[in-house]
């Protein structure tokens, strides 16, 4: 096995790192950074570009630039660029195929081996499209890990004192928020909670609102449909964004934002602190939800943690900062960049595996309950959401009728007692079933693997005849599209 390396896969940006002397260590890219925008971009000649220099081309080409991939990760709707078709698990692994090529590049040697991270809250399907990404992109998957846990290992809560400690993670395009207990170098999570479309892209995008309100008020032209001119503007609000976590007042100059009659019009305007705070007060309240919920879940009130930790970049905001600690009554800690954190949790993680950290122990959950369909619409729970990870649960059912010989086991993850209401991860079916004045009996068994992936199994105990499924999600490639998705990568088409 080669050198393992630790990716976060993030939204915004992306990190990795790797154990150097016992310790983990972030690359910097080829361009001198220690983070790579998380940006896919391909020119008029097709060439692709990843990274800081697709990024600063996006305000001259936006056609042909993608960001935030992350937020569409599982879905099964393609990118179209030109004419050519892109899942989003293959524009995910263009950027890990960057990643790891820097990495080759600091270590000189091949790598073929990754930890990667995926918010907490992400579901199954989200789970095997992120495995894809680094199969395409040339690496084994060794772990998936959820951020919030790696940026716990990151702060070293592991060598803290027992105690609560939450982990609140705010990045570009997700948010999560985990309650862990630690105790003699073993993490235990013990709730996890969030928003899988909820980040700093929402912030930016309450910022772009604004800016586009006042450049209508002083021209009297709406430019949201010039693709341009709203790029420049997201690249300015995010600016802002981050400005204001440290300054009251900015000042977002664009020159030649656009034109009216054969006139280039320029636009220049103040943004204070408190109109951002006032434009995102909702954003942040969102956050404060999943945080309840997860202290709910942990039987924990704010009074029982002992530490708080910030991640991500959004993280920075002041607003929420001040949220955190008007919830939690402790000050937020921000001892390690909240840019690099879950980077270096997963290089931790990585160690662990590899044998070159040991003491530690790492008990994830899973983020949602997960069970089956039985008649009337309802869904049958046999593992409820925040049981820990790897984990095995079976139960028995019966058929509606002594003379169906086939059953349909329709595998469901989420919180509705209404089958309906909840997301569909696979059905299969399984048969042979023996015809009798008893209704056959069938044990249905889930098994959640350390990579929050689930395997399904139904078996007829008077006959012992199985079937069983691998939950990939809807969204998920087959082989064949794997194959081909890598060779295109490798040929750079």
């Amino acid at each position: 096995m080669s050198r393992l390396i630790g990716i976060d896969l993030g939204t915004t940006n992306s990190c990795v790192a790797v154990m150097e002397g016992g310790h983990p260590v972030v690359i910097a890219n080829a361009e001198g950074s220690r983070t790579t925008p998380s940006v896919v971009a391909f020119t008029k000649k097709g060439e692709r570009l990843v990274g800081e220099i697709a990024k600063r081309q996006g305000a001259m080409n936006p056609e042909r630039t993608i960001g935030s991939v992350k937020r569409q990760m599982g879905s099964t709707t393609p990118i179209r660029i030109d004419r050519k078709k892109y899942l989003p698990q293959e524009i995910s692994a263009m950027i890990l195929a960057k990643l790891k090529a820097d990495a080759e590049s600091y270590l000189g040697e091949p790598v073929t081996d990754a930890v990667i991270t995926v918010p907490a809250y992400f579901t199954d399907a989200q789970r095997q499209a992120t495995k894809d990404a680094g199969v395409i992109a040339g690496l084994n998957v060794q772990r998936i890990v959820n951020e919030p846990t790696a940026a716990a290992l990151a702060y070293g809560v592991d060598k803290e004192e027992n105690k609560a400690v939450m982990v609140y993670d705010l990045g570009g395009g997700t948010f999560d928020v985990s309650v862990l207990s630690i105790t003699g170098g073993v993490i235990e999570v013990l709730a996890t909670a969030g928003d899988n479309h909820l980040g700093g892209d929402d912030f930016d995008a309450r910022l772009v609102e604004e800016l586009l309100r006042r450049f209508k008020a002083q021209y009297g032209v709406d430019i949201s449909g010039d693709a341009a001119a709203m790029n420049r503007l997201t690249e300015a609000a995010e600016a802002a964004k981050r400005e204001l976590s440290s300054v009251s007042t900015t000042t977002i100059n664009l020159p030649f934002l656009a034109s009216n009659g054969g006139q280039p019009l320029h636009f220049e305007t103040q943004l204070t602190r408190d109109e951002f705070e006032r434009l995102t007060a909702d954003l942040v309240e969102r956050t404060m939800g999943p945080c309840k919920r997860a202290l709910a879940d942990a039987h924990m009130g704010p009074g029982d943690i002992g530490k708080v930790l910030m991640v991500g970049g959004s993280s920075r905001i002041p607003a929420v900062k001040r949220a955190v600690r008007e919830l939690t009554g402790k000050e937020p800690s921000e001892s390690i960049n909240p840019d690099e954190s879950v980077a270096l949790g997963a290089c931790l993680q990585a160690g662990v595996l590899a044998g070159d950290v040991g003491g530690l122990l790492l008990l994830d959950v899973t983020p949602h309950s997960l069970g089956i369909e039985v008649v009337g619409d309802v869904m049958s729970v046999l593992i409820p959401r925040n049981s820990t990870l790897p984990t095995t649960k079976s139960d028995i059912y019966t058929t509606v009728s002594p003379m169906q010989t086939t059953v349909e086991i329709n595998v469901l993850q989420g919180e509705s007692p209404r089958a309906s209401e909840n997301t569909s991860l696979g059905k299969f079916m399984l048969g042979g079933l023996r015809l009798g004045m008893k209704k056959p009996q069938v044990e249905v068994t889930f098994e959640i693997d350390a990579n929050g992936i689930v395997h399904v199994t139904a078996r007829d105990l008077e006959t012992n005849k199985a079937a069983n499924i691998s939950i990939e999600g809807s969204s998920n490639m087959s082989q064949r599209q794997i194959e081909a998705a890598t060779k295109r990568l490798t040929d750079g088409k």
